[in-house]
């Protein structure tokens, strides 16, 4: 507690954000400096790692979050696993970044999510204990529980940070992640932050790495600067299957995840339309169409009836895929798209840092969900502190 204390009483914290996603593509570590919290924090980037993961660690991981494939002895033993790994990445990117762990004061971790019942309940692994046993460092994690506990979705957590960083007194902001999902935050210029909403839109590059996989047998795993993807065509057939899933026009607030579009369901799709004879470009430029019209169709039922969107700032690995981009530029015109990079800030860093916020904010006890975006019955402090 006297550790805690201590670290109440600084002005400036040195913070490690930890996040891992649904495309498991490794561990995204954010070392920041937060000076402050609440609507006075201020945040400052020193040094971004992705920490890679073994091909048998994500194999696993998939099979724990299937339910056919998935044990319960799987899942314990990946928890401590996890918990290790995400030590690793902390004290990589310390080495980095060339500071003592000890220079550490505090670790967010999202963790890895097993699996998601949207208002119902969650699974977040990596053992914090492990990470703070690993690391000697103060560790917040198991961010989601606390919002499902009180009624709301568990998801998205982003927007408390994006709120805190990105508010505009002359702007209404779009900022689009596109990880394995996609997800929108929407902040209205000279908004309070209960005006702050922010959904799930679909699928972000989950199903289009499924697909890559697969049809490159393990050789690819995502599509670099979306090269396959430029070389198809557009299926109609397919993505008018596609469209019509059921989470598309459903009506904020939502999230979904690997539940609903992940490898089975890829692998479905993928089966289904390569005995029709259509051929595996076509099918991977139609599932990346489909990422970007499922935004905009979001967009165009969901927010532009509410707001004009002056800016459109997109990140996550999404950001990358420069085949993603101009179609969801396309299907949006008239809409100001950017990515991070754009602004001077890092698109793979952005979920990372927003971990290290959120872990900051609940050493003070300060709230740090937004019931207005997960549908939870009352602010709530997330976030469980190992000391």
């Amino acid at each position: 507690m006297n550790r805690l204390i201590r670290l109440l009483n600084k002005d400036k914290k040195m913070v490690v954000g930890l996040m891992s996603g649904t495309s498991i593509d490794g561990i995204d570590c954010a070392l920041v400096e937060i000076k402050g919290n609440g609507l006075d924090t201020k945040v400052n980037l020193i040094e971004f790692h992705n920490h890679s993961i073994s091909l048998e660690l994500k194999r696993d991981i998939l099979k724990a979050c299937s339910i056919n494939q998935s044990s319960v002895d799987l899942i314990c033993r990946l928890n401590f696993k996890i918990g290790e790994e995400f030590a690793n990445a902390v004290l990589e990117t310390c080495k980095l970044a060339g500071v003592s762990s000890n220079d550490i004061d505090l670790i967010g971790s999202h963790g890895q999510t097993i699996y998601h019942i949207p208002k119902n309940s969650t699974l977040q692994i990596g053992e914090p204990s492990v990470i703070a046993e690993k690391t000697g460092i103060i560790t917040v994690a198991d961010f989601r529980v606390r919002d499902v506990a009180a009624g709301g979705h568990g998801a998205p957590l982003v927007p408390y940070t994006e709120y805190l960083l990105y508010r505009n007194s002359y702007k209404t902001i779009a900022l689009q992640n596109i990880g394995g999902i996609g997800n929108v935050t929407i902040i209205p210029k000279k908004c309070d932050i209960n005006e702050v909403y922010a959904f799930d839109t679909g699928p972000g590059n989950m199903m289009i790495d499924s697909i890559v996989e697969e049809i490159t047998g393990g050789k690819m795993r995502f599509d670099n600067e979306g090269m396959l993807a430029s070389k198809g065509n557009i299926h109609h057939e397919l993505l008018n299957e596609l469209m019509n899933h059921p989470f598309i026009r459903k009506k904020p607030p939502k999230t979904t995840g690997r539940e609903e579009f992940g490898i089975e369901y890829s692998k479905k799709i993928l089966d289904k339309y390569l005995k029709l004879n259509v051929s595996e470009m076509d099918i991977l430029t139609t599932l990346t169409y489909f990422t970007a019209i499922s935004i905009s169709e979001n967009y165009k039922n969901f927010i532009l009836p509410k707001h004009i969107i002056d800016e459109m700032i997109i990140s996550g690995g999404g950001s990358y895929n420069k085949t993603l981009i101009q179609m969801i530029k396309e299907e949006l015109k008239g809409i100001k798209v950017m990515t991070q990079e754009d602004i001077g800030l890092s698109s793979d860093a952005k979920e990372a840092v927003a971990f290290a916020i959120l872990a900051n904010e609940a050493i003070y006890g300060n709230t740090n969900n937004l019931p207005s975006v997960t549908g939870a019955n009352r602010p709530v402090v997330m976030g469980k502190i190992i000391c």
